[in-house]
């Protein structure tokens, strides 16, 4: 599929990577009214998913990013518009992001798969959604990207997928994590992420996680080094890194998939944009901007938003589903 084209000008000043990322979250969202289901995993523990429902035949369901949750300023954002369209969201909260720490010790990755799917199996069975979509914003949008390549997802129900700002290689982008220029939002990561940890130790003393070590991680490969791989099974974090990437599995999707990133996103290496892999496959529109930061696209910088990316996302969505709108 060639590149897709696209029409992202920003104000001179959000030419700024930096500014661009940093600008959304100074505009936050109004409060969503969601409705909250947990639901039971295979493993004994749960998930937290926060409905919108509408009269419709089409939800979307939306995976945030690293530390993220359905509160995330970027989900409201893009909550807001799909209300106006008519559409349902679902927007899943991964374990111990939903405000309430999960039971087991293992929580998530950036390529566990499996949450997703026990998710897209409880709404297919539970409601009339003829039409479900998937959008995920960074590392959601990996978990995303991963999980339509896997033969898991050939079974499932999905009409159509989104995702936007995603490291497709985990080691490129934690590679550009840890330089200086992406100080404050490294900091802000390890931050949210030891303080779970520590929780998780005080809950299962057992816990193959040396305090010392995650107390002195200084990046994403000192972090995952001690946490996530013993936690999860992995030799080490690059060993992490490479089986949970997405881009190796971008070739097997197989339904209309877009794909947004910013070549000025500083979280992302040039590692991180297929423009091979989208050449390849018919099915995945790859849309790289010059500008736009990490899940930004702010414009303009003064006035009213017009908020470029929700109005990409949903007019893709308009492309590849036909929202009729009924009685559930």
């Amino acid at each position: 599929m060639p590149i897709v084209e696209n029409s992202y000008k920003p104000s001179p000043i959000l030419k700024s990577g930096f500014i661009n990322t940093v600008y959304r979250t100074f505009n936050p969202s109004k409060d969503i009214d969601y409705t909250r289901t947990r639901i039971s995993t295979s493993d004994n523990d749960f998930l937290d998913i926060d409905f919108v429902h509408q009269s419709t035949k089409t939800l979307v369901i939306i995976l945030h990013g690293l530390e993220g949750s359905s509160q995330s300023t970027y989900v409201k954002d893009f909550v807001h518009h799909l209300k106006k369209e008519k559409i349902a969201v679902a927007a899943l909260n991964f374990r111990s992001c939903s405000g309430e720490d999960n039971l087991n010790l293992a929580s998530y990755h950036s390529g566990k798969t499996d949450d997703l799917h026990t998710t897209i199996q409880y709404i297919s069975k539970e409601f009339n959604y003829t039409n479900i979509c998937l959008l995920g914003f960074s590392m959601g949008g990996n978990i995303l990207l991963k999980y339509l390549g896997e033969p898991i997802a050939k079974a499932s129900s999905i009409k159509c997928a989104m995702a936007v700002s995603v490291p497709c290689d985990l080691q490129g982008s934690s590679h550009e994590l840890s330089k200086k220029r992406n100080y404050i939002f490294m900091q802000r990561f390890l931050r949210s992420l030891k303080k779970k940890t520590f929780q998780k130790i005080a809950k299962h003393p057992t816990a193959p996680i040396k305090i010392t070590a995650v107390k002195n991680a200084k990046n994403f490969y000192d972090f995952d080094g001690a946490v996530t791989a013993p936690i999860f099974g992995f030799k080490d974090a690059k060993d992490y890194w490479i089986q949970n990437s997405c881009k190796p599995y971008l070739d097997a999707i197989t339904i209309p998939t877009l794909l947004i990133n910013a070549l000025d996103d500083s979280f992302l290496s040039k590692s991180c944009h297929p423009f091979k892999e989208a050449k390849i496959n018919n099915q995945l529109f790859f849309m790289p901007t010059s500008f736009g930061g990490h899940v930004g696209f702010n414009h303009p910088f003064i006035g009213a938003s017009k908020r470029w990316l929700e109005k990409n996302l949903i007019q893709f969505l308009d492309v590849h589903i036909k929202n009729d709108i009924c009685n559930q």
